[in-house]
Formats: C-alpha cells, sequence, structure tokens
C-alpha cells in the first residue's frame, strides 16, 4: 500500500483536536480584544481559521489570515514577535500543564477553495461532470 504524501499514518488523536480548538479559540479571543502589548499587532484584524498540536501537544501551529489578505507578510511576522506574550496569555487562560511553542502560517484555504471552484467551472470539466 502506498504512502499518500499528504497522510503519514492515522490523524490527530481527539485530545489534539480539542485542545487545538481550543487554542485556536482564545487566540482568536486575546486577538480580537487587544490583549496583545503591541500597537502594530493590535490594529490588525486576525482571523486563526486552525490550530494543529504536535501529538505531544507541545507545538502549536496556527493558521491565520489577515481580514481582507492584506498584509500576510506583516501578520506572520507580528505575530511570530509576540509569540511569547501569547504563549504565556494562552497558558494562563487554558491552565495548560505545558504552553505549547507556538508557530504561524498563512492560512490558504480560501486560495485552494477559489482553484477548486476555478476547476470545476472549466468546460472540459463540467462536462465530464454532467456525463
Amino acid at each position: 500500500m502506498a504512502k499518500n504524501k499528504f497522510h503519514d499514518g492515522p490523524g490527530p488523536s481527539q485530545r489534539q483536536l480539542r485542545v487545538g480548538e481550543l487554542i485556536r479559540r482564545t487566540l482568536s479571543e486575546v486577538l480580537a480584544r487587544g490583549d496583545v502589548h503591541d500597537p502594530d499587532l493590535n490594529r490588525m484584524s486576525i482571523t486563526v481559521g486552525e490550530v494543529r498540536t504536535s501529538p505531544d501537544l507541545k507545538i502549536a501551529t496556527a493558521y491565520v489570515l489577515p481580514l481582507g489578505g492584506k498584509g500576510q507578510e506583516d501578520v506572520i511576522e507580528l505575530l511570530a514577535r509576540n509569540k511569547g506574550e501569547l504563549r504565556r496569555v494562552i497558558g494562563k487562560k487554558l491552565n495548560l500543564k505545558f504552553s505549547p511553542d507556538l508557530r504561524f502560517r498563512l492560512d490558504d484555504t480560501f486560495d485552494r477553495l477559489d482553484d477548486t471552484r476555478r476547476m470545476f467551472n472549466q468546460d472540459a470539466v463540467r462536462r465530464d461532470l454532467d456525463e
């Protein structure tokens, strides 16, 4: 059986999913309320689409996108610059045994959705789907 390059074994555990969602909600709340002491970061509206945690819950990768999609590189830089404070706030609010190391990536989900829509609107694809 060939390994799929996008899926290396079983998916995330229920615990990983639960902690990831708790971190996502808390991070979204903190960013929306401007609880960080960085005026540049507080000026931005940031969507946190998903947070994935490592199996040991020591690393949390947040997939983020600035509202409107403008300033994508800036938002990653600002979040990375403030990750220590964000980590402390999340650890305190969630009362986790270990506060995970935060990593930030651009959320490309919406780009992939647009690509998929474009593909389905191609004449050749629509013809194949109608058959």
